[in-house]
C-alpha cells in the first residue's frame, strides 16, 4: 500500500473514532481529537510543503546534528575494561527478611502497634562512619577540650540522613547480639518530634529512635492506593540481621586500621565504603586536581594474611580483601563491588580521522526524519506507533508514569522546559566528582554534562534527554523539533549516571526509588518520596557483566509490584546474557533494528532478548531522505546544519544517536500508551499485550557474518552466516488490539 493510500484510511479510520468519541465525549474533546488528528496526517504528508513547514519556525526549532558515518567507526563496549568503584562495596545479610509494602492505614497514618512491628526510616537508613585513628584521636581531643564539638567525618553525600560515629577500638560486640554495646561518639542528627515521644525497641530491649505518638482521633490522609502499596517498611527481625552485618563490617576495617562507613537502606541493600573512599568523595593527583575514584578490573585478588599497612596503602587492594572477607564470613547473601555502568550510545574511537558526510538536501520536516515512530507499510524498520495515534485516538494518558533512570534531564532545553509531562524527579548520584555538579544526592536531575575523554566520551552526551525525548518528554505538536512516542505521559527523571558512568549502588536505589518503594532525605532528613511511583521503567544503560545479584533483587522487587523494566539489550555484540540489565529476569530485554526491521550490526542477541525495537544506523540511508537512519530525538549537539538551507549552525537541540539505548525507550512509550487505554494492565497482563503483537523476523533478518560474531550459532547452508536471536520480533503498534 502507498503512503498515500495508507493515509487516505487513516483519516476515514480517525473520523470513525472521533465520531465513536462524540458519542460519550464532549465536544471539546472531540474537537482537540480532530486537531490532532489533522496534525498527524500533515505531518505524515508534509501538509502545505516540508519546505514551507520547516521555514514558519525559528532555526533553533529545525537545526540538528547528525552525519552517515563509516559503518566501521564503531566500538562496542566491551573494547573497554570493567570498572568499579575504589572502595565501595554492595552487600545483603545473609536470611534477612524481605521488607513489606504496608497496607494504606499503616502507610499513612502509622500507629502504636506499627512501630512495635517496623523498624523507623530514618534508622534503617542511616550511615554508620567508623573513622581512622588519626581522625578519631582529632575527634576525641576535640570532644575532650570542651570548646569545639569536632565535624563529623561523613560525606556531605548523606545530608539529611541519620548519621553516628562509633569508635573502631571499642569491644567487639557479642555475635549473637546487636550493635548495642558499641561505643557511640556522637550522632549527628538531632531528634525535633512535633509530638510526644515513646522508644522504639529492637528484640533486645535497647531504644534506638525517638518516634511520634500520634493521637488515636488525628486526622487520617490516605494515600493513592498505588503510592501506598508500594511503599517499603523494613521489620524489626530485618534491622537485627544489618546490624549483625554491620558488626562484621566494622570488626573487618578495625582488623585492617581503616575507615569506613556503612549505609543500611530499608531495602536490605547495604553499602560499605573503606578507606580514604570512606571519608572523601574524590581522590586526589599529586597536582590537588579531583579525579574519580574508579579503577579497571583486572583480576587483583586479595593475598594471604594481607597486613593493614598494605591495605591501607593501595586501596584497590583494601577493596578486594574486604570482600573476600565478608564473603568467607558465610553471612551475607552477596557482596559485589559497586560496578561503573555506562549508557547505550553506540560510541567511536576518538583520533580515528574524519568522518565523511554525504550530501543532505533534506525536504521533508522533523517529523518526515523520524521514520522509527512509521508504520510498516512505510518503513519496514517503523514502530507503527502514527497507526496506534490515529486508530487508538489516543496519544497518552498524564495518569501513567515512566521513569527514565539516566544521565538526569536538560531542564533548560527549549523542547522539555515547562513541558507539562514532566514529574518531579531525583539526582541519586552519590559521587561528587561523578555527580558534575557540585553535589551530591538532591532534588535536582538536570543533568550538567558527562563528558569522559577516557572512555571516548569527547562531548556531553545528553543520554537521558535524548531517551526521555522518544518517550515523550518533551512537548509534541508544537511546531518545533520532534515528536515523542507518548505525547501526554508523566516522566519522572531519575538521574543515576554521571560523569564517565553510574555505580551499581545509586542504579539499585534509583530503581528502588523510581518504583516508589524507599524515599530519599533532603537536608532536614525529611523522608522524600516518589510521589509519582513508575507504572514503567526505562534502563537504557549497561555493563558488559552478568547480571549482579542486587541489582537482579532491586529489579525483583519493583516488578513483584506490578512495574514494568524495559532493559536495553547492549551494544556489544555478544549474547545478552553477558550483559546487565539487559541480561537479568524479569525485564523487557530490547535489541535494535535499522530502518529495514533488520538486527543492527552492534545489538547484542540471543534467548534473553525480547524483541527488537528502531535503534537505528547511522551507517546507512535505506529510507532515502539523505540522512542517516538514526534516531532523532532531544538533546544539545553541535555541528549541526539547518535542514532549509544546509547551513552550519554551531549548535542545536535535536541529534540522531544510535544504540540499544534508543531501542528501549520505543517499547517503554508503546507499554505507556497501551496503558493509557487499559489502565487495568499492569505487570505481565501488560508486557503480554506488546509481546503478543511483534511482527516476527526471518533467521536472516536476525543473522550476521559469523566472523564478525564468534561463538554465534552458523545458519546451515549458509554462506557464513551465524544465528543472532532477536526475540519475539520486531515491535509494531499497529498490530495492537484493545478491544478485548
Amino acid at each position: 500500500m502507498s503512503l498515500r493510500i495508507k493515509l487516505t484510511a487513516i483519516t476515514a479510520s480517525l473520523g470513525l473514532c472521533l465520531g465513536l468519541a462524540a458519542c460519550d465525549q464532549s465536544g471539546e474533546r472531540v474537537e482537540r481529537l480532530q486537531d490532532i488528528g489533522r496534525g498527524v496526517v500533515d505531518q505524515v504528508t508534509g501538509g502545505s510543503g516540508p519546505r514551507d513547514t520547516m521555514r514558519s519556525v525559528p532555526v533553533s526549532a529545525r537545526a540538528l546534528a547528525g552525519k552517515i558515518v563509516d559503518a566501521t567507526e564503531v566500538l562496542p563496549g566491551s573494547a573497554t575494561p570493567q570498572k568499579f568503584i575504589i572502595g565501595s562495596i554492595v552487600a545483603k545479610p545473609r536470611q534477612m527478611p524481605d521488607p513489606v509494602s504496608p497496607d494504606r492505614s499503616i502507610a499513612s497514618a502509622p500507629t502504636m502497634a506499627d512501630y512495635d512491628a517496623y523498624v523507623a526510616g530514618d534508622e534503617a537508613d542511616a550511615v554508620i562512619v567508623i573513622p581512622s585513628e588519626e581522625e578519631l584521636q582529632q575527634l576525641e581531643e576535640a570532644e575532650s577540650s570542651g570548646t569545639t564539638r569536632a565535624p563529623l567525618s561523613v560525606k556531605s553525600t548523606y545530608t539529611g540522613r541519620r548519621a553516628i560515629t562509633v569508635n573502631p577500638n571499642a569491644p567487639a560486640p557479642q555475635r549473637t547480639r546487636t550493635l548495642a554495646s558499641r561505643e557511640v561518639l556522637q550522632d549527628n542528627q538531632s531528634v525535633r518530634p512535633s509530638a510526644p515521644s515513646r522508644g522504639l525497641t529492637m528484640p533486645d530491649d535497647r531504644v534506638i529512635l525517638e518516634q511520634p505518638i500520634l493521637s488515636e482521633d488525628a486526622p487520617v490522609v490516605p494515600l493513592p492506593s498505588k503510592t501506598a502499596a508500594r511503599r517499603l517498611m523494613m521489620p524489626q527481625a530485618a534491622m537485627s540481621a544489618q546490624l549483625t552485618a554491620e558488626s562484621r563490617m566494622i570488626e573487618t576495617a578495625q582488623r585492617y586500621g581503616l575507615a569506613a562507613n556503612i549505609q543500611r537502606s530499608r531495602s536490605g541493600q547495604m553499602v560499605i565504603e573503606v578507606g580514604s573512599r570512606a571519608m572523601s568523595p574524590t581522590r586526589f593527583d599529586g597536582e590537588g586536581k579531583s579525579v574519580p575514584p574508579i579503577a579497571e578490573e583486572d583480576g587483583l585478588e586479595c593475598p594471604d594474611n594481607p597486613t593493614p599497612e598494605q591495605l591501607q596503602a593501595d586501596p584497590r587492594l583494601a577493596t578486594v580483601c574486604v570482600i573476600r572477607d565478608l564473603k568467607n564470613s558465610g553471612e551475607f547473601e552477596y557482596v559485589e563491588k559497586d560496578w561503573v555502568y555506562t549508557h547505550q550510545f553506540v560510541r567511536r574511537p576518538k583520533n580515528e580521522g574524519p568522518i565523511t558526510a554525504s550530501g543532505i538536501t533534506p525536504n521533508d520536516p522533523l517529523w518526515n526524519l523520524q521514520w522509527n515512530f512509521l508504520g510498516q507499510d512505510a518503513v519496514d524498520g517503523g514502530s507503527g506507533f502514527v497507526d496506534f495515534w490515529t486508530s487508538q485516538a489516543s496519544q497518552g494518558s498524564d495518569e501513567v508514569v515512566v521513569a527514565v533512570v539516566d544521565t538526569g534531564l536538560e531542564m533548560s532545553h527549549p523542547d522539555i522546559s515547562g513541558s507539562p509531562n514532566l514529574a518531579p524527579g531525583w539526582d541519586m548520584v552519590t559521587d561528587v566528582d561523578m555527580a558534575n555538579d557540585g553535589n551530591s544526592r538532591d532534588s535536582d536531575p538536570n543533568d550538567p554534562g558527562d563528558r569522559c575523554p577516557e572512555d571516548f566520551v569527547e562531548e556531553d552526551t545528553y543520554h537521558g534527554t535524548h531517551v526521555a525525548g522518544t518517550i515523550g518528554a518533551g512537548v509534541t505538536n508544537n511546531a518545533a523539533g520532534v515528536a515523542g512516542g507518548a505525547w501526554n505521559v508523566k516522566i519522572v527523571p531519575v538521574r543515576a549516571l554521571g560523569k564517565c558512568g553510574g555505580r551499581l549502588s545509586d542504579i539499585n536505589d534509583a530503581i528502588r526509588w523510581a518504583g516508589g518503594l524507599i524515599p530519599e532525605y533532603d537536608e532536614l532528613g525529611n523522608e522524600m518520596w516518589n510521589d509519582n511511583p513508575a507504572d514503567i521503567i526505562n534502563l537504557s544503560i549497561g555493563i558488559f557483566r552478568f547480571c549482579p545479584a542486587s541489582m537482579q533483587e532491586a529489579i525483583n522487587e519493583v516488578v513483584e509490584r506490578g512495574v514494568v523494566v524495559v532493559a536495553a539489550a547492549g551494544n556489544d555484540k555478544v549474547s545478552t546474557q553477558y550483559y546487565a540489565p539487559g541480561g537479568c529476569n524479569n525485564v523487557i530485554s530490547v535489541a535494535a533494528g535499522d530502518a529495514r526491521g533488520v538486527l543492527a550490526p552492534y545489538s547484542n542477541y540471543g534467548a534473553e532478548v525480547d524483541l527488537i525495537a528502531p535503534g537505528g544506523d547511522l551507517s546507512r540511508d535505506d529510507n532515502g531522505d539523505g540522512r542517516p537512519d538514526g534516531i532523532l530525538s532531544t538533546k544539545t549537539a553541535h555541528n549541526c546544519v539547518d535542514p532549509v538551507t544546509n547551513e552550519s549552525i554551531a549548535d542545536c537541540f535535536y541529534a540522531y544517536e544510535q544504540g540499544t539505548s534508543m531501542a528501549a525507550p520505543h517499547v517503554s512509550a508503546a507499554l505507556a500508551l497501551i496503558k493509557s487505554k487499559r489502565p487495568d494492565l499492569s505487570g505481565q497482563s501488560l508486557s503480554d499485550v506488546l509481546l503478543n503483537s511483534l511482527t516476527t523476523r526471518t533467521e536472516e533478518q536476525c543473522s550476521g557474518l559469523c566472523v564478525q560474531y564468534p561463538g554465534a550459532e552458523p545458519i546451515e547452508g549458509s554462506d557464513g552466516l551465524c544465528r543472532r536471536p532477536c526475540g519475539g520480533g520486531l515491535l509494531n503498534m499497529s498490530n495492537i488490539n484493545l478491544e478485548d
